[in-house]
């Protein structure tokens, strides 16, 4: 097929990468300058596993800043990948997929059908938005958010848990599912559902997630205090099929680009219909609480240097975005204490930017 997305950052690059292995011929646009530019003359480089290596083949990859690249008749399935930035309550800004939407409101109506996939985060109800504007253009709408960890995408892609497909017919659901087809790896369960339904799912399933890595850090707090040893608890919890082992190991508090943000907008959407979600709220405060935790237990270490492997968010990404590691280390030196962070070079470059003469570095 030939197909067309819309926004190419970490995620939607990724999403080309794959089809394009999988014998499609592939388009994509970005409005940021610098971005497109340096994909196309070849000096862009990427931390995420394979991306670089990738990149060496460009065959039957195109990019552009103009959105008309993927509004020609021949584009079978138009996929849009654009920030979805929090807002203060909480909530997602749907801004960036609204001006694609005028965009393709002034190009009018498809000469032949068209598949618009919604693969940014948004809140309950907004596809269905999408929908009422865009089907009397000949488009049919589809939220098809991907269950990814960045460092490991390309992998991820190809091999997923589930493959989530809000439609709102299923005809449109069968193409989209006939181009996951192309490039699995795996067998994963493909979950078809209204609209409504997925985006719930997606917000829902990062917020289990979360209350998961809260619960464990708790019962491992708890099991210090006590005397106990918390990894000999948690992996005996983990043990029982019913909970399983998985994000229930004694560490770091849930951060990142996904999680918190995820967690805040479930907890907003739920408030508009005066339907509480107590245990997304709990999550984050034991989340916080944890971080204290940690901050009082090294306090009370007598340590003249505090050594971090990393700071960002997890190990391998250069993403400093709600890491509680890097909110730890800030604390410590509030505290007066000398932290060494042994780290890569673009995560030094951001650190010294945003806390200059905070850290030293190895």
């Amino acid at each position: 097929m030939k197909i067309g997305i819309i926004g190419v950052g970490r995620l939607g690059l990724c999403v080309a990468i794959t089809l394009r292995n999988a014998g499609h011929e592939v388009i994509g646009v970005d409005k940021n300058y610098q971005l497109i530019n340096s994909l196309v003359n070849g000096t862009f480089n990427s931390l995420e596993p394979g991306v670089q290596n990738e990149l060496n083949d460009p065959t039957n990859l195109l990019f552009s800043t103009d959105i008309n690249k993927v509004l020609s008749d021949d584009i079978e399935i138009l996929l849009s990948f654009v920030a979805t930035p929090s807002k203060l309550d909480g909530s997602f800004s749907h801004d960036a997929i609204d001006e694609i939407l005028n965009d393709l409101v002034k190009k009018g109506e498809r000469e032949k059908p068209t598949v618009f996939v919604i693969g940014s985060t948004v809140m309950p109800g907004y596809s269905k938005t999408v929908h009422e504007k865009l089907k009397i253009l000949n488009y049919s709408i589809i939220y098809n958010p991907e269950f990814i960890a960045q460092g490991s995408i390309l992998s991820d892609l190809t091999a997923p848990d589930q493959v989530l497909i809000g439609e709102f017919d299923s005809q449109s659901g069968d193409l989209l599912e006939k181009m996951y087809e192309s490039f699995l790896k795996n067998n994963p369960v493909i979950c078809r559902m209204a609209p409504i339904s997925a985006e719930i799912t997606k917000l829902a399933t990062n917020c289990f997630l979360t209350t998961k890595i809260s619960f464990a850090n708790a019962i491992g707090d708890l099991t210090k205090v006590l005397g106990g040893d918390p990894d000999d608890v948690l992996k005996a919890i983990g043990s029982d099929s019913r909970i399983g082992k998985k994000y229930l190991n004694y560490g770091f508090g849930f951060g990142g680009p996904c999680f918190p943000r995820d967690n805040q907008a479930l907890i907003s959407s739920a408030k508009d219909v005066h339907q509480p979600l107590h245990i997304a709220e709990a999550t984050i405060k034991v989340n916080n609480e944890h971080l204290q935790f940690q901050i009082d237990e090294q306090c009370q270490l007598e340590k003249e240097v505090h050594y971090f492997d990393y700071v960002s968010y997890k190990p391998g990404t250069d993403i400093l975005e709600e890491s509680q590691q890097l909110k730890l280390a800030i604390e410590l030196v509030k505290k007066g204490k000398k932290v060494v962070i042994v780290n890569n070079k673009l995560v030094r470059n951001q650190l010294e930017k945003l806390y200059p003469g905070y850290f030293h570095y190895k």
